[in-house]
């Protein structure tokens, strides 16, 4: 029954979101500053861990082709599609769920237990449409770059453990990351990262909109806001698959 109900109060909270804002320029400096806040201080991480996930993957993928037969180029192929498919798009958001779902829930959440959003419903604001809606668009819009950056920088990372390990020379792998090329699994993971954008960005906006009481009970929206995005990105990771790649 609290499912029903929660699933109920986050459609309605939907629609209060995505009406049209009352001033356009306050609502498009908003998302800009969303832009920054939510997306460009979160590339640092991403370049990071994209980097070391890639050479993990390169070695790891040398490491099981134990058989002559299997060229190595299959390695820069392989780390190819690992990181485009799977890590960069789905387990990149799992990271920005923890980063990025935690701030806009602990924001939230704490203007409301400040009473800042009774405040703005006073002065005839609409606190959701002003809140939510440009942490959204902003997610939906800079998440894909982000992955776009995670993807480049990944297979960059798993070059450097080509060069430095020499597990495989560097003309295979380039040869492997070239090879049987699909721009449309560019497209599928551009397409589940805008998805778990907005995920992230709605449940957590809705976590700390209701949130209740104080310090606490906005640390205990935090949490929530992580678990229940990151339970929807896998789930919806899984729905996403089937239709777009089936």
């Amino acid at each position: 029954m609290k499912f029903i109900t929660d699933l109920g109060r986050y459609l309605l909270l939907m629609k209060e979101v995505f009406t049209k804002p009352d001033k356009l320029k306050v609502f498009f400096r908003q998302i800009l500053i969303e832009i920054q806040n939510l997306g460009i201080e979160s590339l640092g991480i991403v370049i990071i861990i994209s980097i070391f996930v890639g050479a993990v993957v390169a070695i790891q993928t040398a490491y099981n082709i134990d058989s002559p037969l299997i060229p190595l180029t299959m390695v820069g192929f392989t780390t190819r599609q690992s990181i485009i498919l799977e890590f960069s798009p789905t387990m990149l958001s799992l990271v920005l769920a923890g980063k990025v779902g935690s701030r806009i829930a602990s924001e939230i959440g704490t203007m409301r237990v400040s009473e800042q959003i009774d405040a703005l419903e006073i002065m005839g604001v609409n606190p959701a449409n002003y809140l939510i809606q440009p942490k959204v668009i902003a997610s939906v819009f800079i998440n894909p770059i982000l992955i776009i950056f995670s993807i480049a920088f990944a297979l960059f990372g798993g070059y450097l453990a080509a060069i430095t390990t020499g597990i495989v020379t560097t003309h295979d792998y380039i040869i492997g990351l070239q090879s049987w090329f699909d721009p449309y699994t560019v497209t599928y993971a551009l397409i589940k990262t805008a998805v778990f954008a907005f995920i992230i960005a709605s449940v957590s906006g809705y976590q700390g909109f209701y949130t209740r009481g104080g310090a606490l009970e906005v640390g205990a929206a935090s949490t929530r806001a992580v678990v229940y995005s990151s339970i929807l990105i896998i789930t919806s990771n899984l729905i996403l698959t089937q239709l777009l790649l089936a």
